[in-house]
């Protein structure tokens, strides 16, 4: 028994160690902080000026304090609302949690510890396709995602997706955008069935309950953020009124619009807890690399059981969004899309004194933006939150990098080949479930892969977030996933072992 313990302490030390010890790699932003100062970058919350470019010594004191890490530096950073002007009048949002990537872990990588890509640039192609795909994901938010097939707004958008933009990294079939594509991930389960995971829709077993996903509304074709002066507040990080809530008219997901009602209020793991409940409920079987899955005598509880994994989600979550911070604050402070429509807004409307050369001209040509500006009277991108985005750059996205841990964790824990029997769609009106009549079987593996996406893109179609935001955050996430896991096989008295499916299709075993 001694000697057993002491073989556990000096695994403890040496993962602490490694931990410690770990190389820091190389982390390198897209060159827009240099290439075009004060107009490319994140600045929501600060000081700006009438044309909504920020002031450029607020800036560079949120800069200085990011690369210090000092508080009183942080405590230095101005705002640019009313409040801090000294006047009675709205309040002011402040600046989100810009400390957190700068934090330790004794499990799992540091937040500094792992990279990621640089983000698209304003002047880029790829931009311009990911701005004209939000574009669309705002012209489309009532239009529900059973009548993506058949609806002319989504053709439209596959139309104008494939043709006005060269760099679209959206899925494709043939090489073209199609209706069946149009805003979902990248995996093979994305694209399988549904648009809406079957883990969005079912009955969540909580205990004696039975939870329906049921969810409160808002009112459908009200949009926000759509003139320049509600813009210009907004970037300050004037608050604004609060969305009109009914608790009443409580309904299954059905479009875009619902999709990003659900991401405004969500906790972070919620859907992810929520999966992981039905998987249970359902007795969905663990991966055969589960040390109890052939035990005659033991089963799993506190360690490779249901509580070990319900407590093992959430915790992958909160490291997941130190990552994601360190690279939000110190490396990319990439702007918020809602910024950028206010760059293209200005830089085509004669009456704000501005203009951005720079500014890709794909977007500026495409029938996205035409739409856009025919709808709503502005090259603004209409927000489904009444404040826009979060007080927080947008490059990588928090909700996106919890989802690729999370989902990550979950593809470890269970056979991710079951099929899940009986899946449903809601109704046209979201008022009750009814069978998906599809051939292809929706796995488990395919299903989470999806949640991850809807729940990453849903922040797209609410208009806070841009699509590699979604792509390199569930990578991210699920990184930090795999190596906490690797971890909990090392640590642990059983011998155990999980094979999962990454994101670009290839298996790995922890």
């Amino acid at each position: 028994m001694h000697g057993r313990r002491a073989e556990a302490v000096e695994k403890r030390t040496e993962i602490a160690e490694q931990t410690l010890s770990g190389a820091i790699p190389t982390h390198g932003g897209n060159g827009e902080e240099t290439d075009y100062p004060f107009v490319a970058n994140y600045s929501k919350g600060l000081p700006h000026d009438e044309v909504g470019e920020v002031d450029p010594e607020a800036y560079n004191l949120m800069v200085r304090a990011l690369q210090s890490g000092d508080w009183d530096d942080f405590e230095r950073i101005p705002l640019g609302g009313d409040k801090a002007l000294g006047t009675d009048g709205p309040r002011q949002r402040k600046l989100t949690n810009p400390q957190a990537g700068l934090a330790y872990d004794v499990e799992g990588p540091d937040a500094q510890q792992i990279a990621v890509p640089p983000a698209p640039r304003i002047d880029g192609a790829q931009n311009s396709a990911e701005m004209g795909e939000l574009y669309w994901m705002a012209l489309c938010r009532d239009v529900g995602f059973t009548e993506f097939d058949t609806h002319p707004l989504a053709e439209a958008a596959a139309a104008d997706l494939t043709e006005s933009f060269s760099d679209f990294r959206g899925p494709k079939e043939d090489g073209r955008v199609t209706p069946a594509t149009l805003f979902r991930g990248c995996t093979a389960g994305d694209l399988t069935g549904p648009y809406l995971s079957q883990f969005l829709l079912l009955d969540i077993p909580y205990g004696t309950l039975r939870v329906q996903q049921r969810h409160d509304t808002v009112p459908a074709e009200v949009d926000h953020v759509c003139d320049f002066d509600t813009w210009l507040a907004v970037q300050r990080g004037v608050e604004q009124p609060e969305e009109d809530r009914d608790a009443d008219d409580r309904r299954y997901i059905r479009n875009p619009r619902d999709l990003a009602h659900y991401v405004h209020h969500d906790a972070l793991y919620q859907a992810y807890l929520n999966a992981t409940l039905i998987l249970l409920g359902r007795g969905v079987p663990f991966d055969g690399g589960n040390p109890y899955h052939h035990s005659d005598n033991q089963s799993g509880l506190g360690t490779y059981g249901g509580p070990h994994l319900l407590s093992l989600v959430p915790e992958v979550a909160t490291r997941a969004l130190k990552a994601a911070w360190f690279q939000k604050w110190n490396v990319h402070r990439r702007l918020r899309p809602e910024a950028f429509g206010g760059r293209v807004h200005a830089h085509l409307d004669d009456s704000v004194p501005a203009d951005y050369p720079m500014i890709d001209e794909e977007v500026l040509r495409s029938r996205a933006l035409e739409e856009t500006q025919r709808r709503w009277g502005s090259s603004l991108l209409p927000q489904a939150f009444p404040e826009g985005s979060p007080t927080h750059p947008s490059y990588v996205a928090g909700h996106a990098t919890v989802a690729g841990a999370c989902v990550t964790v979950l593809k470890a824990w269970f056979d991710t080949s079951a099929v899940l029997e009986d899946p449903v769609v809601p109704d046209a009106r979201g008022k009750r479930l009814v069978p998906h009549t599809g051939d292809a079987a929706l796995t488990v593996g395919g299903e989470l892969d999806k949640v991850a996406a809807n729940i990453s893109l849903g922040r797209n179609m609410a208009g806070v977030h841009w699509r590699t935001d979604h792509t390199a955050s569930v990578r991210l996430g699920e990184e930090i996933a795999i190596r906490i896991l690797r971890e909990q096989v090392r640590l642990g008295n059983e011998s155990a072992h999980f094979t999962l499916r990454r994101f670009d299709g290839t298996s790995i075993t922890i």
